[in-house]
C-alpha cells in the first residue's frame, strides 16, 4: 500500500539517496545521518543540486520512518538508517532503479535511464526500459495508481522524457520549460550566443593585427598596399646584362 501523501522534494531526495548509496556503495551502507547529508548534496548525478543540513535531513528521515519508508537500525553507537521503497510500493528491483533515478536526477528519457541506471540495475536494451515504465504508469488504482508520467516531448527535445508521481502530480508546462532551458545552450539561442561570441572574438583580434602592422610599418593583411603606389613612381629597375 502506498504513503497517504506525497512525498515532498527532500523527502524525496532522501529516500532516493539511501535507494542509490544500497547499490552503489553496499559496503557503506545502511547510512549514517553523516552520510545521508553528504549523499543528498552531491553536486553530480542531482537535479537540481540541493544544500541539506543535518537537521533537515533528520526531519525527513524521521517522516519516512512515520510512513514506513525508512528503518533505523540500532545496532551501532551511531543510528543508521535503510530504505523500505520495494515493500511499501510493491514494485521490482528494475522498478525500484528507474524511480529512484528519477527522484535523484529528474525527468530522463529511457535512454538516459538506460545509461544512467548501470550501477543500480543494468538493463539489457532500452526497450526493458521502457517496458517497466510503462508498467508504472499504467499501475492500477488499487495498486496505488500510476507512479511515473510520460511528458510531452519539450521544445529543442528530440525524446519525450518520463517524470516520477512519487511527489504528486507533475506541472507539465513548467517541466518542459525546465527542461527546455537546460537543452538552450545546445540550442539556437545557444549557437547564437557562440557565433556572437567568435564574432566578438575575431575583430578584437584583427585590431591587435592592425595596431602591430602599424607598429612595424608594414602592411596588415587586407589592408591597402601603400607600397604598390611608391613603386609606381619609381623607375624601373635596369636589366641585369
Amino acid at each position: 500500500m502506498n504513503p497517504i501523501r506525497p512525498l515532498t522534494p527532500l523527502e524525496a531526495r532522501v529516500l532516493a539517496t539511501l535507494m542509490e548509496k544500497a547499490r552503489t556503495v553496499p559496503d557503506t551502507y545502511p547510512l549514517s545521518l553523516n552520510l545521508v547529508v553528504t549523499g543528498c548534496n552531491q553536486k553530480t548525478s542531482r537535479e537540481p543540486v540541493m544544500t541539506v543540513t543535518d537537521a533537515q535531513a533528520q526531519e525527513a528521515l524521521d517522516d519516512l520512518k512515520a510512513l514506513s519508508l525508512v528503518v533505523e537500525s540500532h545496532g551501532s553507537r551511531v543510528a543508521k538508517y535503510e530504505h523500505n521503497f520495494q515493500r511499501v510500493y510493491g514494485v521490482p528491483d528494475q522498478s525500484a532503479a528507474l524511480l529512484g533515478l528519477l527522484m535523484l536526477r529528474g525527468p530522463q528519457t529511457a535512454g538516459e535511464l538506460r545509461i544512467n541506471a548501470e550501477r543500480w540495475h543494468r538493463f539489457a536494451d532500452i526497450s526493458s526500459v521502457e517496458g517497466f515504465l510503462h508498467e508504472l504508469a499504467e499501475r492500477p488504482d488499487d495498486k496505488g495508481g500510476p507512479l511515473v508520467v510520460h511528458l510531452p516531448r519539450a521544445p529543442g527535445e528530440r525524446e519525450a522524457r518520463w517524470a516520477q508521481l512519487l511527489c504528486g502530480p507533475v506541472e507539465i508546462a513548467a517541466t518542459s520549460d525546465s527542461i527546455a532551458a537546460r537543452a538552450l545552450p545546445t540550442g539556437a539561442a545557444g549557437q547564437n550566443d557562440r557565433i556572437s561570441a567568435l564574432e566578438a572574438e575575431v575583430a578584437a583580434l584583427r585590431a591587435t593585427v592592425q595596431r602591430l602592422c602599424a607598429e612595424l610599418g608594414i602592411v596588415s593583411p587586407g589592408g591597402r598596399d601603400n607600397g604598390d603606389e611608391r613603386d609606381k613612381n619609381q623607375p624601373a629597375d635596369k636589366e641585369t646584362i
